[in-house]
């Protein structure tokens, strides 16, 4: 039946390509591409709050708290069940995956994630796992994008866009925040943007927005109202704060990466899954909040209602002042990044935009209100709450125009901009001062074996050194005479003759170096090839990133250099045949 639907639908929208124009149907498909994943992003947010109701309800009427902190190594080992038992295929998560999708494989990402996050991330986070929806949300629309771009064989420019318009309709439609979709796909999944890509990017995360705004409750999706204007008597406040949130992301980043990578050593995935949920309620025990996405915490926080937040904490009894409540909501920012690392780490699903949110709202909070108590000035807390969200945001993602319009848009206006922008700059700025890439560009770098710094890096990364190999080269043996070699010099249109001793590369003849000897014919069974050879200048390995592909090019001064795998000879690999490449991918990008 599926099926069937699938192919009257796939019928009916190649007719309706035929009757519109290129770029009619390239916008028809942004308009699709967007609906349907503000859908997807929309089915994802009730999936979550119905087993979110579900689990309060048995947890308030039949557990005591001690039991609901279980509920995580549930939804942790559904999701775990789920991907080894019923998907049985490789599960990637993250937009490094997404990115080095865009780069290496022509932007096409499996079909089976259109679904795959959403069931995941929906048990994992449902039950009380410690993560965000949007990445599994952004995955998703990509996801959307991709498929739909190769099911109506779209060329790589147009399925890399509607990649981008998928994940900025996620994003639109989690937070009702257009704008931040649009930017977020710009800052963070593609590598370089050009003018036609604005206008479906805009359509898309319009459509996932107007979908949020129809369908959502306000009770689901993260929004505030601010209660104090701006004042720029705050200014010095705001720069100390962007110093703090940029030195937090670095805790965050690093804590988050230390733990994962913890958590994957424990080979053994029932282990794995019993350890990061029991470490998970251990935490949780401690500090409630913890639990689930976070967000319902983040606005009591802005309500200034802190008290509200150490209910059911074991600790609960001795929280008995301002302090020891600062220090409990501090300790509970600290270890929000390490409840999100042991709840992906040991098998779920979800990501690191939520948590550093909740991580940025609860600094800006304990800052402002340690300011006040100290009676060094009084500065609005909710203010600067929802201002070190974008702090956070922008210093573990290195998104600041996301983090910026994101929180603008989700109080309702733009009376903050300029605190925002303050905090956001500063975080990032002092984020990568420290450490150069983020966290998923770090793991895009070390999948592409090569930096990212820059878009003509990027474009780089894309080629692959196994499709410039040339292997028309006169192949002769070291153990030949000069006769042997004036016979692969007449048969080939080359000037390199590689030298092997069994499959062995062991030097190169030079046409240049033996023009004196090749007329000298009653030398030809006297002078062996090994006599001939010249050294090696420089060898290219497979696996080798292309920068470093050039900089040999560069240190040796040759135009065609070999490629050796170990020690066997492949052919031969020309910088002007990288150039030409380069400028193909250079046109298909503009």
């Amino acid at each position: 039946m599926i099926k069937r639907i699938h192919g009257i639908v796939s019928r009916f929208m190649l007719f309706v390509r035929e009757k519109l124009s290129a770029r009619q149907f390239f916008i028809l498909s942004s308009i699709i591409v967007g609906l349907s994943s503000g859908l997807a992003a929309i089915v994802l947010k009730y999936f979550v709050h119905s087993i979110e109701r579900l689990v309060h309800y048995y947890s308030h009427n039949y557990a005591e708290f001690f039991l609901f902190t279980l509920f995580p190594i549930i939804g942790i080992g559904l999701a775990v069940f789920y991907v080894q038992k019923v998907l049985k295929v490789e599960f990637k998560k993250g937009t490094s995956e997404i990115v080095y999708a865009i780069t290496k494989k022509s932007s096409v990402l499996p079909t089976s994630q259109m679904y795959t996050h959403l069931i995941t991330s929906a048990l994992t986070v449902g039950f009380g796992g410690s993560t965000g929806l949007e990445s599994p949300m952004v995955t998703t629309g990509s996801a959307i994008g991709s498929n739909y771009g190769r099911t109506y064989r779209l060329s790589y420019k147009e399925r890399t866009i509607l990649l981008a318009c998928g994940a900025a309709a996620g994003i639109a439609a989690a937070f009702n925040s257009p704008i931040a979709g649009v930017l977020f796909a710009i800052e963070v999944l593609l590598t370089d943007v050009s003018a036609s890509a604005f206008i479906p990017l805009i359509i898309s995360a319009a459509c996932g927005a107007l979908l949020s705004k129809i369908i959502l409750s306000q009770g689901v999706i993260l929004s505030f109202a601010l209660t104090e204007p701006f004042n720029y008597h705050n200014v010095p406040w705001y720069i100390a704060l962007g110093i703090l949130a940029g030195l937090f992301s670095l805790y965050f980043a690093h804590s988050f990466e230390w733990v994962t990578d913890k958590m994957k050593g424990v080979k053994n995935i029932v282990i794995r899954v019993l350890l990061g949920g029991v470490l998970l309620m251990i935490l949780m025990i401690v500090f409630p909040p913890l639990f689930g996405e976070g967000y319902e915490t983040i606005k009591v926080l802005s309500q200034l209602k802190p008290a509200e937040l150490a209910q059911n904490s074991i600790f609960q009894d001795s929280i008995s002042s301002e302090y020891m409540l600062l220090l409990f909501l501090g300790g509970a920012a600290l270890f929000k990044c390490i409840a999100a690392a042991l709840t992906i780490g040991s098998g779920g699903n979800g990501g690191t935009f939520g948590p550093s949110l909740f991580m940025g709202a609860y600094l800006g909070f304990v800052f402002a209100r340690l300011i006040n108590l100290s009676g060094l000035a009084h500065i609005p807390e909710t203010n600067f709450t929802l201002v070190a969200m974008a702090g956070l945001l922008s210093g573990v993602f290195y998104a600041p125009l996301t983090a910026i319009f994101l929180i603008a848009e989700i109080t309702g206006g733009y009376e903050l901009m300029i605190p925002l922008m303050i905090v956001s700059a500063i975080s990032v700025t002092v984020a990568h001062y420290i450490e150069p890439l983020s966290m998923e560009a770090k793991k895009l770098s070390q999948k592409l074996r090569s930096p990212i710094e820059d878009r003509d890096k990027t474009l780089l990364s894309r080629l692959e050194i196994v499709d410039l190999i040339e292997k028309n080269f006169s192949v002769i043996q070291s153990h030949e005479t000069l006769q042997d070699l004036v016979k692969a010099i007449s048969t080939s249109s080359r000037n390199i003759f590689p030298v092997l001793t069994d499959n062995e590369l062991v030097g190169l003849v030079y046409l240049d170096n033996v023009r004196n000897v090749i007329f000298k014919h009653d030398q030809y069974e006297k002078i062996w090839v090994r006599d001939l050879m010249s050294p090696l200048p420089a060898t290219i390995s497979p696996h080798d990133n292309f920068h470093s592909i050039l900089k040999k090019f560069e240190e040796t001064n040759q135009w065609s250099l070999p490629v050796v795998d170990n020690v066997t000879y492949l052919g031969f690999v020309s910088k002007s045949s990288i150039l030409t490449k380069y400028r193909e991918e250079l046109l298909q990008s503009v």
